[in-house]
């Protein structure tokens, strides 16, 4: 750190004499200001998607930028929301669903942006080595005697039948209400004919648990494989490294990849205060540039990088699971049952098939499930959905940032694709577990797709 500071008395020093403070040295390519401000903290929780941060600042990609950032865990999600809200962080690797849910008032009411999206992929569904047992019996095997992949909730709905008819609940586990793995976790089920319940806010019941066949609660990411081995949980959802962490210790399986109930579904994203953009814009897109490259350095020469990268996530200021366990999905491969390690490249995607990029139609997914499972009471029309993705995912910023680098000589046009032709929505999604295909023009079609879950014109 003390290095750090030197630095940043050295660059200010030389800034005010030679150019009055108004451009960082290095980047005189382009037509950015001095960022307004230098010194930032951000907030993470320990997860393997929260590496771009975690590189930007040990590659430099901050300090290139003129931002001198400091990084710190958190207990948990909302405290984390919190922070940015109340100004003690001034920016965080955050759920997709909490700047979404924000702006719309559920649960916390806040204007939070994005102009980057951290990842796709990278979660997974556990269960106990019991309830493993159980669901093995509904699973086809391959000619090894391994199980045929994807699994789908139809293995495990036999169980849930039978806890229900010993009157016992089945208990599961998720980080947030309004989390990835929550909408995951609850869309696989529902694929099997689990009811996973539904959310009634305007009721004041905020459990998520009404008609369900299987219990849904909150609990913080590390904390996940400690609960299962209680029998608290039986089973849940989380980022990595927590599923893999399940397979080392011996107390559970990981039974599917959210790769695998949607193909590189959007994950984190980096969320600041719509305030701090206003306020601060010229930081804004300088801290924005610093994660392009942190992401392009994790996902380029195929993933060379993974290892270092492993290497540094490890350490207990940032991850601080072992080495191995990081490595296990960081590295281009997933291990289900204990030995049973199969090729996932894509498991983890942090820069290819355009990852970074804040498109309107994630946040519109989010929403088509806070719709569905009645977080959103009532009916909104296609139009209230894209005027929510358009106030809180900011392609504007991410483009005027990729620009910005492609002119400074530091990025090529061809790293960004098709990036600048967008108009925010991808094409039609196909690959999801159930076959279901999404457009993110048509959330109300898609909503009514479903044969669980409100529809249009239904309310609790």
């Amino acid at each position: 750190m003390l290095t750090k500071k030197l630095s940043k008395f050295n660059r200010s020093l030389c800034c005010a004499v030679a150019l009055g403070c108004s451009a960082i040295t290095s980047l005189t390519a382009n037509a950015l200001g001095y960022p307004e401000k230098e010194e930032l903290k951000f907030g993470f929780i320990k997860l393997t998607d929260m590496a771009p941060i975690a590189i930007a600042y040990e590659k430099g990609f901050f300090e290139d930028e003129g931002l001198y950032v400091t990084i710190e865990a958190q207990a948990n999600w909302k405290v984390l929301l919190d922070g940015v809200i109340d100004g003690r962080l001034d920016g965080a690797h955050m759920l997709a669903g909490q700047p979404i849910a924000a702006s719309i008032g559920y649960g916390t009411s806040a204007e939070i942006i994005t102009p980057f999206s951290m990842d796709l992929n990278g979660n997974g569904i556990t269960v106990s080595n019991d309830i493993w047992k159980q669901m093995k019996a509904n699973i086809p095997k391959r000619a090894d005697g391994k199980p045929v992949h994807p699994i789908k909730a139809d293995a495990l709905k036999p169980v849930v039948d039978k806890f229900a008819e010993q009157g016992k609940p089945f208990n599961m586990g998720m980080v947030f209400p309004v989390s990835t793995h929550n909408y995951e976790l609850r869309y696989w089920l529902a694929a099997g004919g689990i009811h996973p319940g539904y959310y009634a806010p305007h009721k004041g019941d905020t459990s998520g648990q009404l008609d369900a066949d299987v219990l849904l609660s909150v609990t913080p990411p590390p904390q996940m494989p400690a609960t299962l081995e209680a029998g608290t949980i039986y089973g849940y959802c989380v980022g990595e490294p927590w599923n893999q962490q399940a397979v080392f210790k011996g107390i559970g399986v990981p039974v599917v990849t959210d790769y695998e109930i949607w193909k590189d579904n959007p994950e984190k994203v980096f969320g600041i205060s719509k305030a701090f953009a206003e306020k601060y814009p010229n930081t804004t897109i300088r801290l924005t540039r610093a994660l392009i490259r942190a992401a392009k350095w994790l996902d380029e020469n195929n993933n060379a990088n993974r290892p270092e990268a492993v290497k540094i996530l490890s350490q207990s200021n940032y991850v601080g699971a072992d080495y191995d366990v990081i490595a296990n999905s960081m590295t281009g491969t997933f291990e289900y049952e204990k030995g049973d390690k199969r090729e996932v490249p894509d498991f983890n995607v942090f820069f290819r098939y355009n990852a970074t990029y804040p498109y309107y139609s994630d946040a519109i997914w989010y929403l088509t499930q806070m719709r569905r499972w009645g977080q959103i009471s009532s009916d909104k029309p296609d139009s209230w959905y894209k005027d929510v993705a358009q106030q809180v995912y900011r392609p504007d910023i991410y483009k005027k940032a990729a620009q910005s680098l492609i002119d400074d000589k530091l990025m090529s046009k061809t790293d960004f694709s098709e990036v600048f032709s967008e108009d925010g929505y991808r094409n039609p999604q196909t690959h999801f577990i159930d076959g279901i295909v999404y457009d993110g023009t048509k959330p109300n079609e898609y909503i009514n797709k479903f044969s669980i879950g409100l529809k249009s014109g239904e309310t609790l």
